[in-house]
């Protein structure tokens, strides 16, 4: 099995203490689901910077808020699993990346 990075750009945060519970059980429910194939629950992400030969500037348009390490069969497989992270449900995406063993 492949290992793949599920980096998660945008979504939004709770504004209440019963959003929050809401997401984290739906966050719970999701990394339940994906069981053993979860190597690495990740975290979310605070600021961003771009950094280049040009020099350090902020964030892009889409900057990434967190990631979550899965296993998978292939690409495909891995896409399938993310389509039911919570993220997606406040706005949301996910960019799928496979890990290359170097």
């Amino acid at each position: 099995m492949a290992k793949y990075v599920l980096v998660y750009h945008g979504g939004g945060m709770p504004e209440t203490e019963e959003e929050g519970a809401k997401v984290m059980a739906a966050w719970d429910a999701w990394y339940g689901e994906l069981g053993e194939s979860i190597v690495d629950g990740g975290n979310p992400f605070g600021q961003t910077r771009n950094v280049t030969t040009e020099g350090v500037s902020g964030a892009n348009d889409s900057p990434a808020s967190g990631y979550t390490i899965i296993t998978a069969a292939d690409i495909d497989d891995a896409a399938a699993k993310a389509k039911g992270c919570p993220i997606l449900d406040s706005g949301g995406s996910i960019e799928v990346a496979e890990t290359i063993d170097m």
